[in-house]
């Protein structure tokens, strides 16, 4: 949609900058004080990586309910832990179908528990349940089956506290998020954390001083000096690993070694430890610690090569009871299915690597083990068997998975187990590919495979050559053309670049060179917001270096550029907090900044890192109030809620806050904290309903709205106020808060789906329609009417953005139809305004490219469309759908010599396609005979001055050869 000159129309980008900071700025708080705050918190996601500690969480949880005195552990909640790998295999076998018969009658459940008592204990309140593990629910259908049962369960029982834990990647949030769900991540484990775990595990593990001392100290030693190590002591499962390595040996220096040794302390030592006493059908003389490696290895090849592959960690007993039956006849051993059983449930109950996931499926107890024992077949089929080659490596394993992330982990681990000259010819393969749709994702492979390389200076000149393809990454730009205020495109490009700068400074930084070069960069004007971040990346990698701190110091106060000083207040909170002068320095920029930027980084520095300074708490009192930039006393607002919310007078200052001042922004900010931190006020729903009617601002009053909607869904004038609200309202930002509010919060009411058709015909502005049409068509997808009401839409609103929405909506929901297709070429053409043709091109363009007629069709409306935006919008199409294709260069040629466009290029409101389509030559044929001349034209005699300025720029930047660096790095 293109941009009006609405203010609420231009505030989306800067609200969206702001979500993102807070999130990414916001204090880290301890997991254990986020469940105690139950009235705050009453539903939580944990996200977390594996061995993070989501589980263990939970069982924690349980275990200090079950360890309290009788007469304690009888008021306090009940823990109810359900695994969902395990409900929901009994739910597909047909045993349940909810969660309370599932304890009641299912095998897989820790103890049974009667279903009728379990109810009762609910319904009152007293109980603490917790869904373990939603990512190992595999199918995508089943893990909305089981979502839709938390919806279920949270509804019936509103008094509950509930806790759901999932792996961060491949979490989608939105549907848990509409449920009133507060995520959080765990972090890594602090350098101090992990120096209090090495603290403890000794204390408790050691009887004898002198060897506690000595090995305690060896493993701090192990950890400070090698890097990769020190990486994954963060995470406490591995770091648990370690501390039993120690226990006997000095640490492995790289990853594989680690994970290799830790496979044998759970294989072998583990039973030696605890004499156990072995199974009479399991010879250790015959089959040893390294035969369950073997056997190991191969169930981990089988399951990567499953429907599922590395995504899945799930075998069927049977598959597994064959592999370990094959080799055990390799072995020539009698009754080998027999033995097969028994080690099975060796290694699942002695050697705790394989669990039973219940339904005849079992699954490596950690994903780390998968990963390596996947790994290492690989490389065992390489160096040992022979069997492939490094073309096989290159072609079928690393070629076919460099897109999927969920394989990094297995292709570092090769690369760090196989011969250094073949990583090399790794490297180049994947350096080689197209990475620039995926984010460039092959190359910052490749750097994670290098620094799996212990010597690099075997494969120098290709580790030489990916060094400077990262290096103009950090000069990137996208391949098409954007608006460059536009958030979302202008954040991809920062995103590359930043990612470039950061895995420069953390694989590199060995390298004499790299710390001169960070320091050029975050002087360099031309990185904008990147700046900044190569500022974090400099402290938080070369934070031993004596000149580092006083650079920071320098370039927070004395730096002409905001995104640097911004960027070097963080580094020193975050890399400095102990130094003397970290704490002044924040103060000072907090209020004597001149950028609000600055200011904004500084308050949130201080309120996250010294928020039991004396000072602190009242500096974000005064910048509430005082400061001149409505997003300093927005940040000051969302500081003072989140870090002293029990200081008697942030309510009160939040309550005015949302009334008095002058900005909507602020009065915005002031009402979500209130809503965040205070729901438990007594004055909170009555504030929150007043402010959704009384505030001047249509863009508050959505706001209040919604922050009345998703903190009080239950109570029962809700649902009728925002129906209410929906029509009544003056503005269509209230009315289009309401209308969302209504469909995520009572999806299920049977008058929503009537009244959202109702808002979306006889709303009497196009956002409230708008609003409508795409709350109809995100929840009522399944309904038979949805595609063919908006359908109607889409040619009957008599307003473009009405049309325009209802096309993206048809488009991304229902492209599996056999009319989308065609429908959406006809309203490309047919539609009587340029922006509901111009949204039929984009969503054609997006979810038809592979058809063979969509290029030709963008390429005619390029040019045969009366609209300069509509040809704009083929033109770019084209260009970012169509990537590299050198017989569009003609298109791209005429159109920035001949298109009729006159007047002014506007990137908001009269985007010259001239101007368009140079953008895209210099950016996808930089190299092309013709564009140098072109652009020599361009200069002298386009019409449009902004044309004609723009060509100048890029002619000065080609004599200084900038051009090809910032685009030939595909």
């Amino acid at each position: 949609m293109r941009e009006t000159n609405e203010l609420e129309a231009e505030v989306e980008l800067e609200e969206l900058e702001r979500y993102k900071r807070v999130y990414l700025e916001q204090p880290k708080r301890s997991v254990m004080d986020i469940v105690n705050e139950q009235q705050t918190n009453k539903y939580i996601v944990i996200l977390g990586d594996p061995g993070s500690g989501k589980s263990t969480l939970l069982k924690y949880l349980a275990l200090n309910w079950a360890r309290s005195p009788l007469n304690n552990s009888l008021s306090l909640p009940i823990p109810v832990l359900i695994e969902l790998r395990t409900y929901m295999r009994r739910r597909e076998d047909k045993e349940c179908d909810n969660f309370l018969e599932f304890f009641h009658k299912c095998s897989g459940v820790i103890s049974h528990l009667n279903q009728h008592q379990l109810h009762q204990q609910l319904k009152s309140g007293k109980a603490l349940v917790m869904f373990d593990g939603l990512d190992e629910v595999f199918d995508p259908a089943q893990r909305e089956d089981v979502i839709t049962d938390i919806h279920r369960f949270t509804n019936e029982y509103r008094d509950v506290q509930v806790i759901v834990t999932s792996r961060v990647i491949g979490y989608k949030p939105q549907r848990l998020r509409d449920a009133e769900f507060h995520h959080f991540i765990l972090q890594d484990l602090e350098p101090e954390q992990i120096q209090d775990f090495i603290y403890r595990w000794h204390e408790l593990t050691f009887i004898d001083t002198a060897d506690k001392v000595r090995k305690r100290e060896r493993l701090k030693i192990g950890i400070e000096t090698s890097q990769s190590i020190a990486e994954l002591a963060g995470n406490p499962l591995l770091l648990t690993m370690m501390a039993i390595l120690n226990r006997n040996q000095e640490l492995p220096r790289d990853r594989a070694t680690l994970y290799e040794q830790a496979s044998r302390v759970l294989l072998h030592q583990w039973d030696v430890e605890r004499a156990l006493q072995e199974d009479k059908r399991l010879d250790p003389k015959i089959i040893d610690y390294k035969d369950k490696q073997a056997m190991l290895r191969q169930v981990a090849y089988r399951m990567q090569t499953g429907d599922k592959g590395l995504a899945g960690n799930l075998i069927s007993v049977g598959n597994l009871e064959k592999i370990l039956t094959d080799y055990f006849k390799s072995l020539e051993i009698t009754q080998a299915r027999e033995v097969a059983r028994v080690m099975i449930n060796q290694l699942r109950t002695r050697n705790f690597i394989l669990c039973f996931l219940g339904a005849d499926y079992y699954a490596f107890v950690h994903r780390t083990f998968l990963e390596y024992f996947c790994a290492w077949e690989f490389v065992w089929q390489f160096e040992k068997e022979r069997s492939i080659t490094i073309e096989f490596l290159k072609t079928e394993v690393f070629g076919k998975h460099w897109q999927d992330e969920t394989w990094h982990e297995v292709l570092r681990l090769i690369a760090g187990m196989i011969d250094v000259k073949f990583v090399g010819e790794i490297l180049d393969y994947l350096m080689v590919q197209d990475g620039e749709a995926e984010k460039f994702i092959n190359l910052f492979l490749a750097a994670n495979c290098l620094a799996e390389v212990r010597n690099r200076s075997v494969i120098a000149s290709v580790a030489n050559k990916l060094l400077d393809r990262l290096k103009n990454l950090t000069k990137y730009d996208l391949w098409y053309y954007y608006n460059p205020y536009m958030y979302h495109e202008k954040k991809l490009s920062e995103e590359i670049r930043t990612q470039a700068l950061a895995i420069i400074a953390a694989i590199w930084k060995d390298n004499s060179k790299t710390l001169y070069w960070l320091k050029d960069c975050a002087t360099n004007d031309n990185l904008g917001r990147v700046q900044g971040a190569t500022i974090e990346a400099l402290a938080s990698n070369f934070k031993d270096d004596p000149d580092t701190r006083l650079f920071l110091k320098d370039r927070a106060t004395g730096d002409n550029d905001s995104y640097v000083r911004h960027g070097a207040i963080k580094a020193l909170a975050s890399n400095f907090k102990d130094d003397s002068d970290t704490r002044s320095i924040l103060k000072d920029r907090a209020t004597g900044d001149n950028d609000s930027y600055v200011r904004h980084g500084a308050i949130e520095a201080l309120a996250s890192n010294f928020p039991n300074d004396p000072d602190t708490c009242s500096i974000l009192k005064d910048r509430a109030t005082a400061d001149n930039e409505r997003e300093v006393r927005g940040a000051a607002i969302e500081a003072l809620a989140s870090n002293f919310k029990d200081d008697p007078d942030t309510c009160s200052i939040l309550k005015d806050r949302a009334t008095a001042d002058n900005e909507w922004y602020v009065r915005r900010a002031a009402i979500e904290a209130l809503a965040s931190n205070f729901k438990e006020d007594p004055d909170t729903r009555s504030f929150l309903k007043d402010r959704a009617t009384a505030d001047n601002s249509g863009n508050v009053r959505g706001a209040a709205i919604e922050a009345f909607a998703s903190n009080f869904k239950d109570h029962p004038d809700t649902r009728s106020f925002l129906k209410d609200r929906a029509t009544a309202d003056n503005h269509q930002d209230g009315r289009g808060a309401a209308i969302r509010a209504l469909a995520s919060n009572f999806k299920d009411h049977p008058d929503t789906r009537s009244f959202l058709k109702n808002r979306a015909t006889a709303d009497n502005h196009q956002y409230g329609r708008l609003a409508a049409i795409r709350a109809l068509a995100s929840n009522f997808k399944e309904d038979p009417d949805t595609r063919s009401f908006l359908k109607d839409r889409a040619t009957a609103d008599n307003h473009e953005f009405g049309r325009l929405a209802a096309i993206q909506a048809l488009a991304s929901n229902f492209k599996e139809d056999p009319d989308t297709r065609s429908f959406l070429k006809d309203r490309a053409t047919a539609d009587n305004h340029e922006d509901g043709r111009g949204a039929a091109i984009e969503a054609l363009a997006r979810y038809f490219k592979e058809d063979l007629d969509t290029r030709l069709f963008l390429k005619d409306r390029a040019t045969a469309d009366n609209h300069q935006y509509v040809r704009h919008v083929a033109i770019n199409a084209l260009a970012k759908h169509f990537r590299y294709q050198p017989e569009l260069f003609e298109i791209y040629y005429n159109c920035a010599v001949n298109d009729s466009f006159e007047g002014s290029h506007d990137p908001w409101s009269q985007p010259n396609p001239r101007r368009v389509a140079l953008e895209i030559i210099i950016k996808q044929f930089p190299q092309h005979p013709q564009t140098l001349p072109l652009l020599r034209d361009r200069a002298e005699n386009d019409p449009d001055e902004q044309v004609r300025n723009f060509a100048q720029q890029k002619l000065i930047m080609f004599q200084k050869n900038e051009i090809y660096n910032r685009y030939s790095v595909v």
